[in-house]
């Protein structure tokens, strides 16, 4: 590859795009990230500066119509970029501060914005001449430290092309922040920080010297501080130098000599701490000690790029033309959010919309579905952390379940620090300005995702210890909740949900009920029997050392398995019209006259909030946001679905009634979700290339060119983008893990016919290229055991430094 596939540029500057920009030009390390705004530009339509930290929330309640509604937010912290200048011409007029919106009363001839994937910086050039004719060349470089999780540095050279004289540079951490990135959140409480305080530390090297401010989050009392050093570089001296306090925010002015032959550069190094960090005596301490310690910015450079390289390395990726472009994009912001050096150590989930913005309030959903089984056979200790996070809630989860008469573990739809339910009672249709009741926390599903994630975490990576301990206690309270939750019928002799949602979101209730929830969602229901399948195994096969204990953790009864083992074959999954029914009575539902919408309203995607505007409701119709009962084609292969349903006693399910489900519910599905991309990509990529490439362009696209409207701008969706990585990594080559082998059946679509990556599965690491009509697996020669691969049931074992090419 060449370095410009490494880099995502934006040339120009356009104020509507901004925002979007920013969130795509975001830099993280898995502690913190800060999102991609101009270091100049306050917060406003065009600009959102945001730094959030992993797991950090605070809550804050709102009274919203006469309702007290409390919500909690990833806390947007302290602003640490702010840096503005102007410039002092020798016997000439001052000029006013810069701004890429007014170019400091002149004109703008250059803005250019580069990601540097492979380096982890971004980089921007600025060029503009003022309102007195003088030109000034700005060159800025920013980096979120993978290396020190806690460290951020900006760098800023100035040079005068046509001029001589100073520039003032001014330097700050603002405090006057708040979560105000979400339009539609705006009726909302958003401040979240309290306690002020700013103050200046004088610097051993008796240079400039360090200014911090720290304060707490309102209610989860969590102790923040950031300090910042700004230096003019070594050869460089200010002729002055100034310090500004007040409560909520402190800046350092320096003013620096600059000429045609003599530019000037300033360095700002930024340390980020909270109490919740370990090692350390105070927040403040540690963030000054810290900033004092930090090199200049080319040494932090050196040591951010080693860090960078170790991360791409356990993670190759190379895939030719745009996709690979946009891929590589993804693999970036998983892993500046997900970082396994950092993310690891903390006590955190898979947010839904990464580090890069509030849309969703920073909260975990089910998108670890779509995460973990990329991260599973890359990084798994990180995957390992991850699903720590939920064993950490399990306590709650079953305190959720208690709540409603129920036993086991209720996972919540939306997760925040403290695993309790954080799905809000309203949101707002911003196409219709009406708030509306919020009824997805219905969808229990998100406990299944979680026990399947532990499931095939223990497959993968054959970790024993973690699969027959907490994996285990997690699988059987799971499995215990959707027990209790499903009552039999006995005019169908079968077991029944009702009353919950499924993934698709539009329905959360049927047209001529006053009660939310629908009843028998084929997704829910058999992804518990598979659930209930899975403990029950375990529960055989768990090691005796093991069993007495996590037997006596759960308080398992006698006989209850068996009870689970009823009931995991006869849940009921409803049909219509031979094909399997998205839910009760969804075929007894109006069709939808989807060509009259797509004419009046062009892009569709969104049809729940069109009908309500309209005064209607997608509960009438035959019509789904995302997939849904497609989601079954997503988890498992058409012999595992297979025999799942067959288990359940529904013998007709075979390839043709899914092929048929398949085309039922495309016809019928408006995308209003990126990871409805993925999926039906996903599951259309064995029979139809045509469509299934078309639905990867558009997961690809999804964020790219913000395909929803306007949501990009406020998180990227970082299932999405993991979703994209795992196609092409699994979906495409047919690959899984059984009996401690790699098994490979490869798929690939014309446009993606030759790529290569690297797994590592049980420890070893192996490197795979697909190519028309070949693949070539090899294992690096410094790996101590071989790996066993199963093409087309043939087994073949690759030794260390061993490549070998398998016809297709």
């Amino acid at each position: 590859m060449t370095d410009a596939d490494w880099i995502w540029s934006y040339d120009g500057y356009d104020p509507p795009a901004e925002r979007l920009r920013e969130a795509l030009c975001t830099l993280g390390n898995g502690y913190f990230a800060t999102r991609g705004a101009a270091p100049e530009a306050p917060a406003g339509p065009a600009h959102y500066p945001g730094t959030y930290a992993a797991g950090l929330y605070n809550r804050k309640p709102t009274l919203l119509a006469g309702r007290r509604l409390e919500h909690e937010d990833m806390v947007n912290l302290p602003n640490w970029l702010p840096l503005r200048f102007r410039i002092h011409p020798d016997g000439g007029p001052d000029g006013d501060w810069f701004t890429p919106d007014d170019a400091a009363g002149g004109e703008l001839l250059l803005h250019r914005q580069a990601l540097d994937m492979r380096r982890g910086t971004l980089n921007r050039w600025i060029r503009y001449r003022d309102a007195h004719g003088r030109h000034t060349h700005v060159e800025q470089s920013r980096l979120v430290h993978m290396g020190d999780p806690h460290l951020a540095a900006l760098r800023t050279k100035f040079t005068a092309e046509d001029w001589e004289g100073t520039v003032e540079v001014e330097s700050a951490i603002d405090g006057m922040v708040g979560n105000t990135g979400v339009a539609r959140y705006s009726d909302l409480a958003s401040h979240h920080l309290t306690v002020m305080q700013t103050g200046a530390a004088a610097d051993a090297d008796d240079d400039p010297g360090i200014v911090w401010l720290r304060c707490r989050t309102g209610e989860s009392d969590i102790r923040i501080v950031v300090a910042a050093r700004t230096r003019a570089e070594p050869d460089g001296e200010p002729e002055h130098i100034r310090t500004h306090q007040s409560d909520f925010r402190v800046s350092q002015v320096l003013t620096l000599p600059v000429g045609p032959d003599r530019p000037a550069a300033v360095e700002k190094t930024v340390a980020l701490h909270t109490s919740r960090d370990p090692a350390i005596s105070s927040p403040l301490s540690a963030a000054l000690d810290r900033v004092r310690r930090a090199p200049d910015y080319a040494t932090l450079l050196d040591s951010h790029l080693m860090a960078w390289d170790r991360l791409w390395r356990h993670a190759e990726l190379e895939v030719p033309g745009e996709a690979g472009h946009v891929l590589r994009l993804h693999l970036f912001h998983l892993l500046g959010t997900l970082s396994p050096a950092h993310t690891a150590e903390l006590d955190v989930g898979v947010p839904a919309r990464g580090l890069h913005g509030e849309a969703y309030r920073g909260h975990v959903f089910w998108d670890e579905l779509f995460v973990l089984p990329y991260l599973n056979l890359h990084f798994p200790d990180l995957s390992r952390a991850l699903m720590n996070y939920r064993y950490r809630r399990l306590p709650e989860a079953m305190r959720s379940a208690a709540a409603i008469g129920r036993g086991g573990a209720m996972y919540p739809w939306q997760s925040g620090s403290d695993g309790r339910e954080e799905t809000p009672e309203v949101h707002l249709n911003p196409k219709s300005g009406r708030w509306l009741p919020d009824n997805s926390r219905l969808q229990h599903h998100v406990g299944s995702a979680v026990a399947y994630n532990v499931w095939r975490y223990g497959q993968v990576t054959g970790d024993t210890e973690f699969a027959h301990s907490r994996g285990a206690e997690m699988l059987f309270q799971i499995a215990r909740f959707w027990a209790e939750s499903a009552v039999y019928d006995r005019q169908h002799e079968r077991y029944r949900i009702l009353g919950v949602l499924g993934p698709d979101e539009y329905h959360d209730g049927y047209p001529d009920r006053d009660t939310s929830g629908l009843d028998d969602n084929a997704y829910t229901n058999v992804l518990a029997a598979w659930v209930l399948a899975r403990a029950v195994d375990l529960a055989r096969t768990l090691p005796r050392s093991r069993r007495a204990e996590v037997f006596e953790r759960v308080e398992l009864r006698a006989g209850e398995t068996d009870e689970w083992d009823d009931i995991s074959r006869r849940l009921r999954v409803p049909f219509h019209r031979g094909v399997v029914s998205q839910f009760e009575g969804y075929g007894d539902l109006a069709e939808l006259d989807w060509d009259a919408y797509r004419s009046r309203y062009g892009d569709i995607r969104r049809l729940d909030r069109i009908l309500e505007s309209e005064g209607d409701s997608p509960n009438r119709y035959q019509a789904s946001k995302q997939a849904d009962t497609l989601m079954l084609g997503y988890l498992f292969q058409p012999r595992e679905l297979a025999e799942i349903f067959h288990r359940l006693g529904y013998a007709e399910m075979d390839d043709d009634m899914w092929r048929r489900t398949v085309d039922y519910y495309l016809a019928r599905t408006s995308h209003g979700s990126t990871l409805s991309g993925v999926v039906h990509a996903w599951v259309l990529a064995r029979t139809r290339h045509g469509e299934a490439w078309t639905h990867l362009r558009d997961a690809l696209a999804s964020d790219v060119a913000d395909l929803q409207g306007g949501t990009t701008e406020e998180g990227i969706h970082l299932g999405a983008m993991a979703g994209t990585l795992d196609l092409v990594q699994r979906g495409l080559t047919g690959l899984e893990t059984r009996e401690g082998a790699l098994l490979l059946d490869p798929a690939p679509l014309p446009e993606l016919s030759e790529y290569a990556f690297s797994v590592r599965f049980r420890g070893v690491a192996v490197r795979m290229r697909l190519q028309p009509g070949q693949m070539r697996i090899s294992v690096p020669e410094w790996e101590e055991a071989p790996a066993c691969v199963v093409l087309h049931g043939d087994a073949v074992e690759i030794a260390p430094g061993e490549e070998r090419l398998l016809p297709l």
